[in-house]
């Protein structure tokens, strides 16, 4: 049995890790900075489409502060009960975060649906001057996050997501008070909070699912189990791989484990050494553990054959 872990890439993942911790704790000073002062000038103007950005800036600076947590607390080293350390707790506060995205939304629409019937009194002009001040901080705080890994960390990218939501919002509560100030349209700011819950929503669900993904073990959506197994086969001397299993630890963590039925003299270690090759070139797998079986003595399994 062979086990392997590549190095090659730890350079490069150190550098993302520490740009990622960067840009985490900058947008989250940005963020939490201005909440305060979007919040006041929401209860101010009275503008339920400036509450509804700002408690999503409010759970902006949460699900920024978490990501955070999550990435640090992922840096403490494997012990004896934890042996792949507190990596996973990144993608629970993935989860987290998109759950608090469905939560907000919720509350949105509710709001939102009472001052359909009944549209108060707006200070639109104050709501216009914050809400551009929002706008600002949130593309600030968005060029920050885009810094970091959000293509390759759900972590990352479930906080990214967050901000270019209530970017959104800004930009509804932007053309609510300017529809109020021109036209006199009490009730396009309640339409304007319905339409950035819309998209708070979907944001939330997608990031719920790809998080449920590899919690569940699931296999990572840029590799096909199939491929990754015929790349094995055409090795010399395999004839059969089986018991094969992908998955993530964390974003950018994919691990596999595997069986491979090798024939006539064939070199245990000449085989697993190719076969840890292919895995770290083609599929960017640093992380294997590869079982080898003489095809004379059959699968070692107690539990009849494997999968």
């Amino acid at each position: 049995m062979g086990h392997h872990h590549g190095h090659s890439h730890v350079h490069n993942h150190s550098h993302a890790h520490s740009g990622n911790k960067r840009a985490l704790f900058l947008s989250f000073l940005l963020i939490a900075s201005f909440m305060i002062v979007e919040v006041v000038g929401g209860i101010l103007t009275n503008s339920l489409a400036l509450l509804s950005d700002a408690g999503h800036m409010l759970s902006d600076a949460a699900a920024l502060g978490l990501s955070l947590f999550a990435i640090k607390l992922g840096e403490r080293k494997a012990s004896a009960s934890k042996t792949y350390g507190y990596k996973r707790f990144e993608i629970i506060a993935a989860a987290l975060n998109g759950l608090t995205l469905i939560v907000i939304s919720v509350y949105i629409f509710y709001e939102a649906f009472h001052r359909f019937w009944n549209p108060p009194e707006v200070l639109s002009g104050g709501m216009l001057i914050i809400s551009s001040i929002g706008l600002l901080v949130n593309i600030i705080a968005a060029w920050i996050l885009m810094r970091g890994d959000k293509e390759e960390n759900l972590n990352v990218r479930s906080a990214f997501l967050h901000v270019i939501g209530d970017m959104l919002g800004s930009v509804g509560a932007i053309i609510a008070a300017l529809l109020m100030i021109f036209f006199g349209w009490g009730i396009a700011d309640p339409i304007a909070s319905v339409i950035v819950a819309i998209l708070i929503l979907i944001s939330g669900w997608r990031v719920i699912k790809e998080s449920f993904h590899i919690l569940m073990e699931g296999t990572p959506a840029n590799l096909e189990l199939e491929k990754v197994k015929s790349s094995l086969l055409k090795i010399p001397a395999v004839i059969e791989v089986h018991d094969m299993h992908i998955w993530s630890i964390t974003s950018g963590m994919p691990m596999l484990s595997c069986h491979m039925v090798i024939e006539g003299e064939a070199v245990h270690d000449t085989i697993l050494h190719r076969a840890q090759a292919i895995l770290h070139d083609d599929f960017e797998i640093d992380h294997s553990t590869i079982q080898i079986e003489k095809i004379e003595h059959g699968c070692p399994n107690h539990h009849g054959s494997c999968n």
